[in-house]
This record gives structure tokens, sequence and C-alpha cells, in this order.
């Protein structure tokens, strides 16, 4: 019988940014349009997406997080997918 890959192996969480550590590496315009007056909030996915399309519409592949550091944000908490509560001014 074959086992599937990476079957049994722990999840590596090296090499893996944070929020903070990527958003660290946006270009400050474009971290200024996108969070404008929701400073004080959590990020929101539709936020974190908006960055990733001017990423990619600028050519600028590499500054893009990985799917396992987008799927890390999510199942952490990082950010959120929806804010079921008023925005904080």
């Amino acid at each position: 019988m074959t086992l599937p890959k990476g079957f049994g192996q722990k999840a590596s969480s090296t090499g893996k940014r944070s929020f903070n550590d990527w958003w660290a590496t946006v270009p400050s315009d474009l971290q200024q349009k996108t969070r404008a007056g929701d400073e004080g909030n959590k990020p929101l996915l539709n936020q974190v997406n908006y960055v990733l399309l001017h990423l990619h519409l600028a050519g600028k592949h590499e500054a893009k997080p990985t799917h396992d550091e987008l799927k890390d944000w999510l199942h952490s908490g990082q950010v959120d997918v929806l804010r079921m509560t008023a925005a904080k001014k």
C-alpha cells in the first residue's frame, strides 16, 4: 500500500512570514491606499486581495505571499475574512 505524499509528517512552519512581516514589504503608498481609515482593525481578506492584484499587475510576483502563508494568516486569525462588528474609527 502506498501512502499519500507527506503522510505522517508535521507541517513545517519554517519559512512562513507573518502578515506583519509581509505587510512591511508592501510599498507604503499601496499600504496607505488599502488600509486608509481602517488601521485600527484587523486586515480583511478583501484588502489583502486588493494588494495582491496591484502587485500582480505591477509584475512584482516575488512580493506576493505564498499559498501556505495566506492559509496560515487566515487560519491563525491574522487576517479576517469578514468583519462581524462595526469598524473602529
